[in-house]
């Protein structure tokens, strides 16, 4: 089994036990709580904005878990919180979603979209008014791990780790997932040290919305397509390679929309890129620390606070957050500390809306943690005491 394999989900197998027993109260009726609001959709990639005035009342969070492992859950956690204090409080499980291990919300805010992480890999979408499952679709390829929804709102990216392959599913108007309009695979270049093949890990779009990427980190590479958003289909019109072994996992772009950073996880080290727009070529920078140490803690995954001052990582070998200044208008990351998740192996990060809280998903542990974000400085203070969720590998808040 080689390294890729293990930080994917057979880490579940291993560690699942210690989220044994942690559930959420089941959904009598399925439909939403007594005042539950309305959800609203992060408007970037990047990000949440930041808006006049932070949300009052609760708000929905979204959970991902794995459904088919000892200690999982049984669909998509259900819950709200309270954009001051951070506090989570369980509401239900949204069931019949199998595998639920990463979640999306359309831009208009009404529809919730779900991989299903499977041999046989597929994507579930949500109507959030009532919570009906609306079906899903054949994704075409094996155990997707990432899905986005491109800004238009009428395409659905998903990324497929076991096949190494990417597609795109079109959006009906009611929010369910139509026809599958694209599949590529990533024949080319052949795969890194230690890998067996393409690893597909990540398909999200560029802010200039008209190009969209997919990291892979089976081949080290990352493939910019243009997306046409008449017949859904893809050109290949670029490629960049990250260093061999780096094994690239996670994009996330600076708001301003020229730079974006890279998470390798397989050799401990974090990148700027330079993206330009009109060709969709992206140009990786040097490797940078992640401030964990010479071992490799297996980088998940970066947010960008929306004013684009502060960026995140979650280390989940090192259990920790690291946080970075971001300088010169995107183009440089100055390490300034890591301070510990508070959880066991933080598979994904999310920012509220608004930016003022950070939720992290930990997985091994079964729990979610939550830090209030200083809008100055960008330091992280513990927002309370962890929400148990089974396998937590996916937090969204809305």
């Amino acid at each position: 089994m080689n390294r890729a394999d293990l930080s994917r989900r057979r880490f579940v197998g291993a560690f699942a036990g210690t989220a044994a027993g942690m559930t959420l109260p089941a959904c009598d009726d399925g439909s939403p709580p007594s005042g539950a609001p309305t959800p609203f959709a992060p408007a970037t990639v990047t990000g949440p904005p930041s808006p006049s005035g932070t949300p009052t009342g609760p708000r929905p969070l979204y959970l991902g878990t794995y459904t088919s492992v000892d200690g999982g859950g049984e669909g998509i956690g259900l819950a709200v919180y309270d954009p001051a204090s951070g506090r989570i409080t369980g509401s239900g499980t949204i069931g019949d979603v199998a595998d639920p291990s990463y979640l999306a919300v359309h831009p208009d805010g009404r529809t919730l979209y779900a991989v299903n992480e499977r041999e046989d890999g597929a994507v579930t979408a949500v109507r959030l008014s009532d919570r009906k499952v609306l079906g899903g679709a054949g994704t075409g390829g094996s155990s997707p791990c990432h899905l986005s929804v491109h800004p238009g709102g009428r395409y659905l990216l998903s990324a497929d780790y076991g096949s190494g392959t990417v597609a795109v599913h079109r959006i009906e108007e009611s929010g369910a997932v139509g026809e599958r309009t694209a599949l590529v695979t990533h024949s080319e270049p052949a795969p890194g040290p230690g890998q067996q093949g393409p690893h597909a890990h990540q398909f999200v779009t560029a802010p200039d919305g008209g190009h969209v990427l997919a990291v892979d980190l089976g081949t080290d590479t990352v493939y910019t397509y243009r997306l046409d958003e008449r017949a859904g289909t893809l050109t290949e019109v670029a490629r960049a390679s990250a260093r061999p072994g780096a094994g690239p996992r996670h994009l996330t772009f600076h708001p301003g929309g020229r730079f974006a950073y890279l998470a390798n996880e397989l050799d401990n080290t974090v990148t700027v890129c330079a993206y330009e727009p009109g060709s969709g070529r992206l140009r990786i920078g040097e490797a940078q620390p992640t401030g964990t140490g010479s071992g490799t803690s297996y980088p998940a995954q970066f947010v960008v606070t929306g004013d684009g001052r502060y960026a995140y990582l979650a280390n989940r070998g090192h259990n920790s957050l690291t946080r970075y200044a971001v300088e010169a208008d995107g183009a440089r990351l100055r390490l300034l500390d890591t301070v510990p998740v508070g959880g066991d192996f933080p598979r994904h990060i999310a920012l509220s809306p608004g930016g003022g809280l950070l939720f992290a998903a930990n997985q091994r542990s079964g729990d979610v943690t939550v830090f209030h974000v200083d809008g100055d400085s960008g330091e992280l203070r513990p927002a309370g005491e962890p929400f148990a969720s089974p396998v937590a590998v996916c937090a969204l808040p809305l």
